[in-house]
């Protein structure tokens, strides 16, 4: 029986692994991703070793082993899951999802948790446009093509697929400036000097900062 506290450690060597394509976390990461001291963070990672959960390398930091991985991706589907199933049943807003569904996927079982995918169609995606896992680990919806806003060049058209940050602040910051998931717009202009880009979403302009902009993933909408 694992704990609360391996469920969210393996969670975060995970989430870093989809993100960043290093299968390697090291110490610092994983204690800034925790918010606890790098002491602290050696000290589970000897326990994750000794439960064979995790390949722990001092002074490096850890990958996640098979078995690791297997726990890992059955708490992020709970996650996700659960997230989408609060939006649109309970008409939470994408900022207000996170924390209740930490506290949720520890205690769900994996029956309802199929339950909550097989009543939600087997979606794709989840509020904040993240894949959801399948019940056999598989990531679903990564075949589509996305890249940062940040990158797209002046006259392209996109639409908003995934956004990487997800704190509240900044959720409800995209939410007062009408970007939410599939919503659709043009790239204006990039003051790479300034720091600011100009976008055209429902037909009104709105400026962005470039970094805010990185952690917005868009697709490419071809123009006629």
């Amino acid at each position: 029986m694992t704990t609360l506290t391996v469920e969210n450690y393996l969670k975060a060597i995970l989430q870093n692994e989809l993100q960043t394509g290093d299968t390697l976390m090291s110490t610092g990461q994983i204690a800034e991703a925790m918010s606890v001291s790098p002491g602290t963070v050696t000290s589970m990672l000897k326990t994750l070793s000794d439960g064979e959960l995790a390949e722990y390398k001092p002074y490096e930091g850890a990958s996640l082993t098979a078995s690791g991985r297997k726990l890992a991706m059955r708490m992020l589907r709970r996650h996700r899951l659960i997230e989408l199933f609060l939006v649109q049943t309970l008409n939470l807003t994408w900022d207000q999802v996170h924390e209740e569904a930490e506290d949720m996927e520890h205690s769900v079982s994996d029956f309802l948790v199929d339950k909550i995918d097989e009543f939600l169609g087997r979606p794709q995606f989840d509020p904040h446009g993240d894949p959801i896992p399948t019940a056999e680990g598989e990531m679903r919806g990564t075949t589509r093509e996305i890249v940062t806003l940040a990158s797209c060049q002046e006259g392209q058209a996109f639409r908003l697929a995934r956004v990487i940050d997800q704190q509240g602040e900044f959720l409800r910051y995209l939410s007062d400036s009408n970007l939410r998931i599939g919503t659709e717009g043009t790239a204006k202009d990039r003051n790479l000097s300034g720091g600011i880009m100009t976008l055209k979403v429902n037909s009104q302009p709105l400026s962005l900062g470039l970094t805010a902009a990185e952690s917005l993933l868009v697709e490419a909408i071809d123009q006629e």
